[in-house]
């Protein structure tokens, strides 16, 4: 008798959780079928073209990677892009996590400041290129100002300095929403941890670096991925103010994408993409590895 209730439990379990993960598939199913057709098989199609020609559709091998890895204006995109990514991603972390350090243990001022740091992604980009014009135009507030102190005029968008406007554009965009990720990664650190620290005897730097750091590894992860994605929508202040053809400091992947897909230059075009992509998930896989390495290490 023990038995038969046993294995009529045991049945009605196996319903129980058929059932849970037949239902849990059917919400699913609506986001899998638009991940599929909105991005996977465009995708792969897009892998498909760049090794065919695209007005005859004939097979062209590596011959638009060639075409792509030679070009000049690839090149320089690429590099420029490079440049941006490791300039403004490490200043984004280092200043985000200095100000989510001040505000965890200043809490009393944390609302305000939480408000006035997010309050640029409520800026729309339209508004964000005006003040780029009106501040940094060659009759611009900070040429005003130059000249009234005496100094002559500087060239902002025109010449090297473009470069460092873009990233100061960067981080003063993400900041506040960088900072609110490290606000959770602190967040969950439990306050025991600090205590048994004290107790110990350790200080506030042995404390950030044997405990707060590395159980921040995680939030880590999500902050560079989340950034590395953003730092590619950079491209729109970039060219409402510059256009298709900026300064050569700030002449980025997606100025070149825009030129190509705009001629029609759809061999290359697919070829870069492929490439980009690649770059981007070797870029992100190695990340993954090095903070898995750290976690394991520590």
């Amino acid at each position: 008798m023990e038995q038969r209730k046993q294995a009529l439990k045991r049945r009605m379990k196996g319903l129980l959780f058929g059932d849970a993960k037949q239902t849990s598939l059917m919400f699913l199913l609506p986001s899998l079928l638009g991940m599929a057709g909105f991005v996977l098989i465009p995708f792969f199609d897009v892998v498909r073209r760049s090794f065919f020609s695209a007005l005859g559709g004939r097979f062209v091998g590596l011959e638009n990677y060639r075409s792509v890895l030679t070009n000049d204006a690839f090149q320089l995109a690429a590099a420029n892009t490079g440049r941006f990514l490791g300039s403004c991603i490490p200043l984004l972390l280092l200043l985000s996590l200095l100000v989510a350090l001040t505000l965890y243990f200043r809490p009393r001022s944390a609302q305000l400041f939480k408000t006035s740091f997010l309050l640029p992604m409520a800026v729309p980009v339209a508004s964000v290129v005006f003040v780029w014009k009106l501040l940094f135009s060659d009759q611009g507030l900070l040429n005003g100002l130059l000249e009234a102190l005496g100094h002559p005029a500087v060239s902002w968008m025109n010449g090297g300095s473009a470069f460092w406007v873009l990233v100061g554009s960067y981080i003063w965009k993400n900041l506040g929403y960088t900072m609110l990720l490290w606000l959770a990664g602190l967040a969950s650190i439990p306050d025991s941890l600090f205590e048994a620290a004290r107790v110990d005897g350790a200080d506030g730097l042995r404390t950030f670096l044997h405990i707060t750091l590395p159980l921040l590894l995680p939030t880590l992860y999500t902050i560079l991925v989340l950034s590395l994605v953003n730092a590619f929508k950079v491209f729109r202040e970039a060219y409402l103010v510059a256009g298709s053809y900026p300064h050569d400091s700030i002449y980025q992947l997606q100025h070149l994408f825009n030129n190509w897909f705009r001629d029609l230059d759809m061999d290359r075009l697919a070829a870069a993409s492929v490439l980009v992509s690649l770059a981007i998930l070797a870029l992100i896989l190695c990340l993954r590895g090095v903070l898995e390495e750290g976690r394991e290490d520590e």
